[in-house]
């Protein structure tokens, strides 16, 4: 069976929005940090792939790769699915409560009621309209903040970015047949049932380049109506193969029995 590795790209949403790059705004890890992986925690990532071979020198499998986009300073990815809709909902149950309350109270003087109505107007918060480009899970939103409080026109500084999606996968790497990038359906809520995925052949040992097209997206305001708008920029990253085969993670030998001795297992002198 293949090997699983992942990919996760972290993206400061806010800065590479604001310089327009995401050069010196990405951050790449991956989980074979002590097999050889290079520069984690960087925009130059380069993810090490140790070959998988039998005895006598041939290949015995293909390695998979996941990738997993995720904004840094944005509400967090493990929280449900559901909840900028929950906390929608709940302000607008709210703000219905407000205005009850408000409705009951015939002596309230009309300066006052006036200001208590501006006040519940900008307690509800304002929603994202729907465009042809962003229909889905941003459509008719409202806008929140990292802290899943739900923001106004005037405070849409503060909004937390959706997540970055990824769009392409190229390069070296794609255009050498080292590896074969497809996106994927899948039940996983977090990406928003897609991700990236791809199969590389670690029959061939070097240092390979790919790129990646990441959609971000940028709330900007038109003709009096917010709407998130796509922004797509380029991030860069590479693939060390390797002719080593895959080490026991325990020993860090090669490939065998771990060295238990026969006397040490549990059990064994019932």
């Amino acid at each position: 069976m293949p090997q699983q590795l992942a990919i996760i790209v972290l993206v400061d949403v806010g800065n590479a929005l604001a310089s327009s790059t995401l050069e010196g705004n990405t951050y790449l890890f991956d989980n074979m940090k002590l097999h050889g992986s290079d520069n984690q925690g960087t925009g130059e990532l380069v993810t090490a792939i140790n070959g998988s071979y039998w005895r006598d020198g041939s290949q015995a499998s293909e390695q998979v790769l996941n990738w997993l986009p995720y904004s840094l300073g944005s509400i967090p990815p493990t929280v449900p699915r559901g909840y900028e809709v929950e906390r929608a909902r709940q302000t607008d149950e709210e703000a219905l409560a407000e205005l009850q309350e408000l409705a009951a109270k015939s002596t309230v003087p009309s300066a006052d009621a006036a200001a208590e109505l501006n006040r519940i107007r900008r307690s509800v918060g304002t929603r994202v309209k729907t465009t042809r480009r962003t229909r889905g899970r941003m459509s008719g939103q409202k806008i929140v903040d990292v802290m899943g409080q739900v923001v106004t026109e005037d405070a849409t500084a503060a909004a937390s970015y959706p997540a970055p999606v990824i769009t392409d996968i190229y390069g070296e790497a794609v255009d050498s047949k080292i590896m074969y990038p497809a996106e994927y359906g899948s039940p996983d809520m977090v990406t928003d049932g897609w991700y990236w995925s791809a199969t590389v052949d670690t029959s061939r040992p070097g240092t390979y380049s790919y790129m990646m097209r990441i959609q971000l997206h940028k709330l900007v305001q038109t003709n009096g109506e917010l709407r998130w708008d796509p922004v797509n920029l380029t991030c860069a990253s590479s693939l060390k193969i390797t002719s080593e085969p895959r080490r026991n993670a325990f020993t860090k030998a090669g490939i065998g029995q771990l060295p238990i001795p026969p006397a040490a297992r549990p059990g064994r002198d019932a």
